[in-house]
Formats: structure tokens, C-alpha cells, sequence
């Protein structure tokens, strides 16, 4: 069985948090040169508030993702009967 390290389940949650961020900051730059050239006049502004926006996401994604704890798998738990002679040391 393969072990796997806290530092494997940092690295992915820094990989999702790198990707979604920039995936969100590239979205708002897109929408942010759609309405620059079609509404307002090749102004800057959208492009910079498409891209802040987008970044704003990423980083509140990344922190809900780095605050919650790690969940354990429902379908990893493996629930044992108890035996006798662990109920009658209990009591």
C-alpha cells in the first residue's frame, strides 16, 4: 500500500489554488477587453477590474480551500466489530 506525505496534499491544493486563480484572472481579462472594445471606448478600466476580479476569486477560493480540514473519504473508513474482550476491559 503506498503512503502518501502531507506535504503530496499541499502541493495539490497549491496546484489547484496556482490553476483556478489563473484561470479566473484570464476570464476577467477576456471579459474585461470584450466590454473595453465594445462599450466603453478601448478604456483600460475593465481590464483591470476584469482582472482584479478574477484574482479576488482565485485567492477567496484558495483560502476557503486552505481552511477547511482534511476530510476523510467516506468510502476509506472500515468500521470493525468490537470484540468481546474489548467490551468487558471498557466497563
Amino acid at each position: 500500500m503506498a503512503t502518501s506525505r502531507s506535504e503530496d496534499f499541499l502541493g495539490q491544493k497549491w496546484d489547484r489554488c496556482v490553476a483556478d486563480t489563473l484561470i479566473k484572472t484570464g476570464g476577467g481579462l477576456t471579459l474585461g477587453i470584450v466590454f473595453s472594445a465594445i462599450l466603453f471606448r478601448r478604456r483600460p478600466w475593465p481590464l483591470i477590474f476584469g482582472m482584479g476580479a478574477g484574482m479576488g476569486m482565485g485567492y477567496a477560493n484558495c483560502q476557503r480551500e486552505f481552511d477547511e480540514p482534511f476530510l476523510v473519504k467516506a468510502e476509506k473508513i472500515v468500521v470493525k466489530p468490537k470484540s468481546v474482550d474489548n467490551a468487558a476491559t471498557i466497563n
